[in-house]
Parts: C-alpha cells; sequence; structure tokens
C-alpha cells in the first residue's frame, strides 16, 4: 500500500509539473513574434523542457509581466525540487575529505578547513553568492540551451536576472557611452532569484585566443581577486567559483586551476576571518582531477 501511494505521488507530482510546463510554455509562445505558432502539442516533458529554456535564452530583456513571471517561478521551483538543493553541511572542506594530508602536510590546515572541492550543478548549491562566468554584454547567454554556465545560471535563476543585469548596463552605458562593454577582471554582484543561493556574482574572465600570456594570467587573477573583495565587502560568508575562462574561453584549466588556488590561499592569509567557505565548483572529472593534484 505504501508504494502504491508513493508512485500515485510521483505521478501526480509529475502531472503538476507537465501542467506547469505546459502554462509557461504557452505564454513565452504567446509573446513571441516569432515562436507564437510553434506547435508543441505532441512534444513529451524533456522537448517541452528545453522548448521552455530555448524561449527564455532568446528573450531579449523588458516587458516581463507578472502572470509570466508567476509561471516561470513556480516551474522553476519543481525544477529544482527535481534537481535537489546541495546546502554547504552537505560538502565536505578540504580537511574533513583529506585530513592532515591536505596541502601535502604544509601546516595550511586552517585554509583547508575553508576549503571545499565540490564536482557538479553548481545551481543546486545553497550557499552565500556563486560566480557567473559572464560575457561583456552582461546579459547572459542568447543561445538556446547552450552548455556554457553563464546560459546554466541564467536559465535556472529566471528571466529577471537578465532583466537585472540588463538594467545595470544601462546604467553604465548611460555614464560611461553607449558602447560600454563590462571590462574583463571585475565583479557584478545581483540576486539570486530562483536559484538557491543568495547572490550570483558575475565575472568577465580573459578570451585566449592564442599564446597564453602573462597579461591573460593577470587578467585571470584579477576576476578571482575582484570576486573574493566583493564577498568581503557584501558580508557573504561563502562562495561557489565555476572554473571561469575555461571551456568557452579557451584558459588552460591546469594553469586556470593553479591561478584560483593561488589567488584564494592568498586572500584567506590576508582575511582569515573574512569568509567562511570557498568552493571550487567543477563540472568535469578533468578539472576535478586537476584540483584534487593541486589541493591535496
Amino acid at each position: 500500500m505504501t508504494q502504491f501511494a508513493t508512485m500515485e505521488q510521483i505521478i501526480h507530482e509529475k502531472e503538476i509539473l507537465m501542467e506547469t510546463a505546459n502554462l509557461l510554455l504557452e505564454q513565452l509562445k504567446a509573446e513571441s513574434a516569432e515562436y507564437c505558432n510553434l506547435e508543441t502539442d505532441n512534444y513529451g516533458p524533456e522537448q517541452k523542457k528545453q522548448a521552455i529554456r530555448s524561449l527564455m535564452n532568446i528573450r531579449m530583456p523588458g516587458g516581463l509581466s507578472e502572470a509570466l513571471v508567476a509561471a516561470q517561478d513556480e516551474y522553476l521551483k519543481q525544477e529544482l525540487a527535481g534537481k535537489g538543493i546541495v546546502t554547504l553541511a552537505e560538502i565536505p572542506t578540504m580537511l574533513q575529505q583529506f585530513g592532515g594530508q591536505a596541502f601535502c602536510g604544509t601546516g595550511e590546515n586552517v585554509l583547508a578547513d575553508k576549503l571545499s572541492l565540490w564536482q557538479g550543478d553548481i545551481t543546486r548549491l545553497q550557499v552565500g553568492a556563486i560566480v557567473n562566468a559572464a560575457n561583456s554584454q552582461m546579459l547572459g547567454c542568447f543561445i538556446p540551451c547552450h552548455r556554457c554556465i553563464d546560459n546554466a545560471i541564467h536559465s535556472a535563476a529566471g528571466m529577471q536576472l537578465r532583466e537585472e543585469c540588463s538594467h545595470i548596463m544601462q546604467g553604465r552605458r548611460r555614464r560611461y557611452g553607449r558602447q560600454y562593454e563590462e571590462p574583463v577582471g571585475t565583479a557584478v554582484l545581483t540576486k539570486a532569484y530562483n536559484l538557491p543561493c543568495d547572490y550570483v556574482i558575475h565575472t568577465v574572465g580573459p578570451i585566449v585566443y592564442g599564446e597564453l600570456t602573462d597579461a591573460l594570467r593577470d587578467d585571470l587573477s584579477r576576476c578571482y581577486e575582484s570576486v573574493l573583495n566583493c564577498c568581503a565587502e557584501n558580508g557573504i560568508r561563502s562562495v561557489a567559483f565555476c572554473c571561469i575562462s575555461t571551456g568557452e574561453f579557451h584558459f588552460p584549466n591546469e594553469e586556470a586551476a593553479q591561478i584560483a588556488v593561488k589567488v584564494v590561499k592568498e586572500f584567506l592569509n590576508t582575511h582569515t576571518d573574512a569568509m567562511d567557505r570557498i568552493i571550487f565548483n567543477v563540472f568535469k572529472d578533468g578539472d576535478r582531477e586537476i584540483y584534487e593534484r593541486i589541493l591535496w
């Protein structure tokens, strides 16, 4: 009987999610001149999920109605419940994970108790802030369902995040000129909306087109420094870093990780009480292996 009730509950939850998805999808279609006639009646759950994310990704900022926001928020709430939230208490520190051998026994156990390496979806983390590797336009990724971290974070946060970023950029363009783009190495703080974290900190990392130069290394260091200073200035006690500038921006993963760890360790050595936890978040096995090699 219990098993039957559990299956009944699962079926009911799926039906509710499908109803919510249908409502949101129809609202997104209705406001799109290009896709208002998109035929989605025969779409399965995964196809509808991809269609919703795609229409959210390509939507320009402006004109968000209360009804659309309400439908989206309910949908993203159910999506997050399905993925599951990961709390800070569920993420072991380096000291807990590796014991006294952390940092090769160099006596930096105080730092090891403030650092974590966690592999998985950064949008599940219930921490003070997560870091987004943004582009210089600061509006998120407009490529439907793109695999970059910028797309993932904006998709999970909801369309309000693009609205806030647009408002910030409009203000800066009024001040600095219509051609303004966010420089490499700054940190821009926004709300998190439907994400379980408190804030998102956006930073534009350097793009490596050819040879890796000292200037590019300094740019990446500045990204990490700016984010950490932003946390200290705003009382954010825990932060999860993505692998800034790797992947689409072509910064070599090994050296990017070395820079990240170096800057974080230097910051903690001079601001010991500023942070409770700094998390190196990785998605790929290769990046996890790199960080384990550097940290352990």
